[in-house]
């Protein structure tokens, strides 16, 4: 059964942890953000997009945000949910623009934008290194990623008795990386220019 905090679309593909991280009253979770708010603050002003995708948008939280300090054209895309489609309706900004498709085979030119995202969103694709080829071909100065720490992520939630069944895996998470290995895996496709370490997650700016 499909926990509560859990989309699934109608594919059966798990669409995210749709918990509110970012509206949070608990304490814990308001001092966690903070510190990934802050750090994600921080390589975006490095980055200093002018046009920006941001891949798994989710909710729009961030790339409303960012639409409103980028000059050009930003593009948030996501899979098909109610919940999050109603989302969008409610952030809304001139320059950006919400589009319903998979992080795969992204039918933008290549070097389209300048700056290319995936937050917490790598973790859920089946094809990682596909979806970042697609965002480095999509992008031409930087890509902004990040994800949960491992092993990190699944001690914490097993410490608080989360998704014991599975170890601690969060429900949808089917990559699992290391600083070490993420690092690896991102330079790859770039120059890791800043890698970050905001409690539990991994986060890094890549230029390409």
């Amino acid at each position: 059964m499909t926990p509560p905090s859990v989309t699934v679309d109608a594919e059966g593909t798990v669409t995210g942890n749709t918990y509110d991280k970012y509206g949070s009253t608990n304490p814990v979770v308001r001092r966690l953000m903070a510190g990934f708010e802050r750090t994600l603050d921080e390589l975006f002003a490095k980055a200093a997009p002018r046009t920006l995708l941001d891949v798994g948008c989710g909710e729009g939280v961030l790339v409303e945000k960012w639409a409103k300090r980028i000059p050009g054209r930003v593009v948030g895309i996501d899979l098909e949910d109610p919940h999050l489609q109603a989302e969008w309706e409610k952030r809304q900004v001139p320059n950006l623009e919400y589009r319903i498709m998979k992080a795969e085979n992204l039918p933008f030119a290549d070097d389209e934008f300048t700056t290319a995202t995936a937050i917490e969103v790598l973790e859920h694709v089946p094809d990682p290194r596909h979806t970042l080829a697609e965002m480095a071909r999509c992008a031409s100065e930087h890509l902004i990623v990040s994800v949960p720490r491992e092993p990190l992520w699944r001690a914490l939630n097993m410490a608080r008795g989360a998704y014991l069944k599975d170890l601690g895996n969060t429900p949808g998470h089917v990559n699992h990386w290391s600083k070490r290995a993420f690092v690896s895996l991102l330079s790859e496709y770039g120059t890791v220019v800043e890698a970050r370490s905001p409690f539990p997650w991994t986060m890094l700016l890549v230029r390409l």
